[in-house]
């Protein structure tokens, strides 16, 4: 199995993360921020991957901390798990509708942390959540995990159903990234690493 189990303890947050690629879609997530529980959930459920977050952060500053470092540990693991990436398919791109809206996620395995965000919404939070957290928190997983990621509004007015239809096709997206398929011999690269 995959399965990563990373920690990170600073003076602004305090985080245990178990994560297993080649799971059933289970999840035990534990951030204090009830709508970001909510769409990591969907971002396992989505994904088929097991994981397990419990997250105590300095929510009476904000929710910023908690959010960023969960992404950061997130990748951390995700890279971890994925370790040598012999065999995975490497590429993925998903288009995912949550009712009116529309988002296109595209996933490069590359070694090279990129992210490229074209997301306006049109509120600043949703509960508790602060909206512009969302490309925060996709900032930190992505520098960690060393991957390439894009995203896209293609439609859509309901900031729940826009950012629910981002952490859905980023759990399909690198679900089918991180298949491995046997014809692959090594990792899918020229240059015989990524």
């Amino acid at each position: 199995m995959r399965k990563s189990e990373k920690t990170r303890r600073t003076l602004e947050t305090d985080i245990k993360l178990i994560l297993n690629i080649d799971g059933r879609g289970k999840s035990n997530i534990k951030t204090g921020i009830g709508f970001f529980d909510h769409m990591l959930t969907l971002f396992s459920k989505h994904g088929l991957f097991d994981l397990e977050v419990d997250c105590q952060g300095d929510l009476h500053v904000d929710g910023h901390h908690t959010v960023e470092d969960i992404g950061i540990v997130l990748g951390k693991a995700f890279k971890d798990a994925l370790g040598d990436k012999k065999g995975i398919r490497r590429y993925s791109h998903v288009y995912t509708p949550m009712d009116e809206s529309l988002t296109c996620i595209v996933v490069d395995i590359s070694g090279r942390p990129y992210l490229a965000f074209d997301v306006d919404f049109t509120r600043e939070k949703v509960g508790e959540f602060d909206t512009e957290l969302v490309e925060e928190f996709l900032r930190g997983f992505v520098n960690s995990s060393k991957i390439t990621l894009h995203v896209k509004l293609v439609e859509g007015k309901n900031t729940h159903h826009i950012i629910e239809s981002i952490f859905k096709g980023l759990g399909r997206a690198l679900d089918k990234a991180t298949v491995i398929d046997e014809r692959i011999n090594g990792v899918m690269t020229t240059k015989g690493v990524i």
